[in-house]
């Protein structure tokens, strides 16, 4: 991740670029990343188990629920996207919503009285909408902090070798009470978020040879792998980026 700021992709051309902003240490529990994108092109978003404020040049503020599978997204050239990425079951407490209820949705942070003196909208500088939502994720963080189970159980899923069928009794819950907990917190129950996370392992890793990127990430087999890439990119092993 870049620790410098947005500024270096803001003062480049129309030529499309990303860059992810490190989260200051006292945000880094519950933040992935602050994030800019300036772009002209189409984008594939794949599911990550984490939840985005994403504020668009020109259009506002909205927050990005959890994703079971691909979001097109589309920018015009030269247009500015920012965004704040809370960290898988982060975000549920953050926003003061249950995230089930923004599961594969996008929505207007204003109808979640998210912005209630309307400073994120599209007409802002970008530059002083980087520090106005920076301002704002600082402050749903400290009014909302994660739960220490969710993210206990967050942490074990990240473990190829973790069941999902131990996961609630080794936390010290039934299985039922583990899963309203990330249905709040993390918008769906803990074997979705184990699938999301074993993809975002085999994405990390080297794919010359997909059977043993298949094993490294933690799928069966080949064949586990290719099935389960379908369902949550809509797309086979050997296409994805």
């Amino acid at each position: 991740m870049q620790a410098s700021g947005p500024s270096a992709v803001l003062n480049e051309t129309d030529a499309p670029a990303y860059r992810e902003i490190q989260a200051p240490p006292e945000l880094r529990h519950a933040l992935a990343c602050l994030w800019v994108r300036r772009g002209s092109e189409a984008v594939r978003v794949l599911p990550d188990g984490c939840t985005d404020i994403v504020w668009r040049q020109g259009e506002g503020a909205f927050v990005a629920g959890p994703d079971t599978g691909p979001w097109h997204s589309i920018t015009k050239p030269g247009e500015v996207i920012l965004g704040a990425r809370f960290l898988p079951g982060a975000g549920g407490p953050a926003l003061g919503v249950p995230l089930s209820e923004l599961r594969d949705r996008r929505v207007a942070v204003g109808e979640l009285a998210l912005d209630p003196r309307h400073e994120l909208d599209g007409g802002a500088d970008p530059r002083a909408a980087f520090r106005i939502l920076h301002a704002t994720v600082a402050q749903l963080i400290e009014s909302g902090r994660p739960d220490p189970a969710v993210r206990a159980a967050v942490v074990r899923l990240a473990d190829p070798a973790q069941r999902v069928e131990a996961l609630a009794a080794d936390l010290g819950f039934s299985e039922r009470q583990l899963r309203r907990r990330f249905l709040a917190c993390v918008g769906y129950g803990p074997k979705t978020l184990q699938r999301i996370l074993r993809l975002r392992r085999f994405l990390a890793c080297e794919r010359d040879d997909l059977a043993r990127a298949a094993f490294d990430a933690g799928y069966a087999d080949q064949a586990h792998l290719a099935r389960e890439c379908v369902r949550l990119t809509g797309l086979s092993p050997s296409r994805l980026p």
